[in-house]
């Protein structure tokens, strides 16, 4: 890295197909140092199906919208990667690490929109917590807990 200059993730958005018309999403991003030209296998964060990826839809094709990309081209048949910018590829993968595992729509349509109206430093601070392999879990219930009194 060069002096002055910050490392950067790379992060994609991927379309999981399913049975169907059915699919879920997985973001991944690269490891950090990958610099210099050094191909690097790129890891899953967060993968997500099924009712809570539906209720956070909206939230979901806005991060495409930016990420210049047209809405319509989110299908169960995309092959190739949505190239994301980072904090919205932090914001998205937080989003689906909160409502992952939740049922109930109300809990989820709240957590979305504390994740939405974040600054980024705490929705850093939070993806930071919920995306460390040796703790997790216990930060991705402490939000939920946090922001919808799990």
């Amino acid at each position: 890295m060069i002096m002055g200059t910050k490392a950067r993730r790379h992060y994609e958005l991927r379309v999981v197909p399913g049975k169907g018309s059915a699919y879920g999403l997985a973001l991944f991003k690269s490891p950090l140092g990958t610099g210099r030209g050094e191909e690097a296998e790129l890891e899953r964060v967060v993968q997500i199906w099924g009712d809570p990826l539906r209720a956070v839809m909206d939230q979901v094709l806005g991060v495409i919208k930016r990420a210049g990309y047209r809405p319509s081209e989110l299908s169960a048949s995309r092959k190739a990667p949505f190239t994301l910018g980072e904090e919205d590829a932090v914001r998205i993968g937080l989003l689906f690490q909160a409502v992952k595992p939740l049922k109930r729509h109300a809990r989820i349509e709240s957590i979305s929109e504390h994740v939405r109206g974040m600054e980024p430093e705490e929705l850093y601070y939070w993806f930071s917590k919920t995306a460390a392999r040796d703790s997790a879990s216990r930060a991705q219930r402490a939000l939920r807990i946090l922001m919808a009194g799990e």
